[in-house]
């Protein structure tokens, strides 16, 4: 199928969506959901993501309209296959009838077999280009490098839909607010901003060491009288009591069962976060949070947030680059000294 303009060819009034990745990687398709959701105003936009994933599309309800859970493939670590939900998701994907099935998912060696297994009467993503001869499949050449909102805006432009920032988002509800309320958290944060340390991610591996953190947070602490608040989910409190054990001064340890969108409340309180790169990075940059990303695994320049004044990247993945987080967030903390 020609590329140019496809969106504006079909007019899809169905279109589905396949991105089942976790919170970061979600959050890095923000902008390429704006620019499809502003190109296809009346279009219907389902998302087949992580079964996690549904509270993301009730976030986005502004680009998303229905959700279905991928029960999962075999050569995709991200979940354990859900055999028995396999043929009765492909069969209400079948059913659907969607005019357009968009592989937004990665390089597309296995998600665009799992993408034509929708049904759709066209299908296009990032792929081998022209490695298909059928006029209804459209793939584009994967890009070995760049950021990752910027290639995936690059794919949604290339089939119709003009960039509409590359900017993230993470949209606070009142749900947030009172869940965080709830939790009794709110009311332990200090009423003047505070630095907020979140150690964990959601590969241990990828964990500056609790050693780092805690020097980082004192230093910080004591130069900018600026409390600390440590956060984390519930499985990561051994992690933040850790952090706790290192440090000289004394921190508020937030780490809890609150969901995703209580946290980023609480977080949105913060002068500074200082974390892993993990999904609390993306929620940053999607709340313009101050942050400093400490890096030890990943690709930096495909996943280091866009705007580089407000979010400092260290790559450090043996732990000796302390004075390199601590100057990069002094450079953020310039004007809270007191």
């Amino acid at each position: 199928m020609p590329s140019a303009a496809l969106l504006q060819r079909l007019a899809p009034e169905k279109l589905v969506i396949f991105r089942a990745l976790r919170l970061g990687d979600m959050l890095c398709a923000v902008p390429a959901l704006r620019a499809l959701r502003k190109a296809l105003p009346d279009t219907k936009i389902a998302l087949v993501g992580l079964p996690w994933a549904q509270q993301f599309a009730d976030r986005f309800r502004m680009y998303i309209d229905a959700f279905f859970a991928f029960p999962g493939h075999r050569a995709m670590p991200e979940q354990s296959v859900r055999q028995e939900q396999l043929v009765p998701f492909y069969e209400a994907m079948q059913a659907e009838r969607f005019a357009l099935a968009l592989q937004l998912h990665g390089s597309g060696e296995i998600s665009n077999g799992i993408v034509r297994g929708f049904g759709a009467r066209a299908t296009a993503g990032f792929g081998v280009a022209g490695n298909v001869p059928l006029d209804n499949i459209c793939y584009f050449a994967w890009p070995e490098t760049g950021a990752e909102p910027v290639r995936l805006l690059a794919l949604a432009a290339l089939l119709g839909a003009p960039p509409a920032g590359t900017h993230l988002e993470f949209p606070l509800t009142p749900d947030d607010e009172r869940e965080l309320a709830a939790s009794g958290l709110a009311q332990a944060l200090p009423p003047d901003g505070f630095i907020c340390i979140h150690p964990g991610a959601s590969v241990r591996a990828k964990c500056w060491s609790a050693h780092c953190f805690a020097e980082v947070a004192d230093r910080l602490s004591l130069e900018y009288k600026l409390p600390v608040v440590l956060t984390g989910s519930l499985n990561e409190a051994d992690l933040t009591a850790t952090v706790a054990s290192h440090m000289r001064t004394e921190p508020i340890d937030a780490a809890a069962a609150i969901s995703i969108g209580a946290m980023a409340a609480l977080m949105r309180r913060a002068c500074l976060l200082v974390c892993n790169d993990t999904g609390v990075s993306h929620i940053a940059a999607g709340l313009n949070i101050p942050s400093v990303v400490i890096f030890s695994k990943a690709d930096i320049h495909r996943w280091a947030p866009l705007d580089h004044a407000l979010h400092r990247c260290v790559w450090d993945p043996d732990g000796d680059h302390v004075y390199g987080v601590l100057e990069r967030a002094r450079g953020l903390l310039g004007g809270c000294r007191t």
